[in-house]
């Protein structure tokens, strides 16, 4: 049996307006001030443990998910920092703590690795989320649900208001 139209569950776009903070209350994200964040609902598209919070909501409800590191960015993996030479990045690109890149790894893939420090010629990589360890507290407003369409379940996220938006 599908689920009510007017409750989130899996194939809905549902847009949420949230908070999200750290163990001290220290607001790391928000989209207060501004558009509400969209989402193919069971694609994927946000955190595990986030989106399973939401499942079964309605619009207007206002609720707090508290998300261990399991279920968000995973727990820290100590092997997933590195030091490699500056010369590995752009020559034009100026580095800071906190640039995110994406790099091939030996096998091909594309890996996403952020940037902890920058000593002379070598720089301190880290392929651990920054959020990584770390338990998320969320508070949530639904704020709209509907239906997927076709394109939107076939390439697994929202499309913006006028069509396909990469």
């Amino acid at each position: 049996m599908a689920a009510p139209s007017h409750l989130v569950a899996a194939g809905k776009v549902v847009s949420i307006h949230y908070t999200l903070t750290d163990d001290a209350g220290v607001t790391i994200d928000s989209s207060q001030g501004g558009a509400p964040l969209a989402y193919l609902h069971g694609a994927g598209n946000i955190v595990p443990g986030l989106e399973s919070g939401i499942a079964g909501r309605g619009i207007g409800d206002h609720f707090r998910v508290d998300v261990a590191p399991e279920n968000g960015y995973g727990v820290r993996n100590p092997k997933g920092i590195d030091r490699v030479p500056r010369d590995a990045f752009p020559p034009d690109i100026e580095l800071e703590p906190g640039m995110q890149f994406s790099a091939e790894n030996e096998r091909g893939d594309v890996v996403t690795t952020w940037i902890h420090s920058v000593e002379g010629d070598h720089v301190t990589i880290d392929l651990n989320h920054p959020l990584a360890g770390k338990t998320l507290h969320f508070q949530v407003t639904v704020a709209a649900i509907r239906d997927a369409t076709r394109e939107e379940m076939t390439h697994g996220h929202p499309h913006g208001p006028g069509g396909h938006h990469h």
